[in-house]
């Protein structure tokens, strides 16, 4: 394996570390107002894998960019199911309103 691909790999493995210690560390009371900021940043790292996965850089850097936009967009649409019903628990029925 060239230099290169190990640092790849060594980013690849420390950004999930740390993404797990963050997120477990977050109480659970927490979560749910993060959601909206843990979208957006879910968003930007989508972006990011899929400029990995489509660079060419080798056939490790496009398999861990597949894995990533995978994670990604998986984290992406469940957060925004999330959202959605959590925002649907606020909602009040037509026969509430004033």
């Amino acid at each position: 394996m060239s230099h290169e691909v190990l640092m790849q790999l060594y980013v690849f493995v420390l950004a999930g570390f740390v993404g797990y210690q963050v997120i477990s560390r977050v109480p659970a009371l927490l979560h749910t107002p993060l959601m909206s900021a843990t979208n957006a940043i879910s968003g930007i790292s989508l972006v990011g894998s899929l400029v990995a996965a489509g660079a060419d850089y080798g056939p490790v850097s496009t398999v861990l960019g597949v894995v990533a936009v995978t994670a990604a967009t998986i984290n992406v649409v469940g957060g925004f199911m999330i959202t959605d019903r959590m925002l649907k628990m606020f909602k009040l029925d037509r026969k509430d309103r004033p």
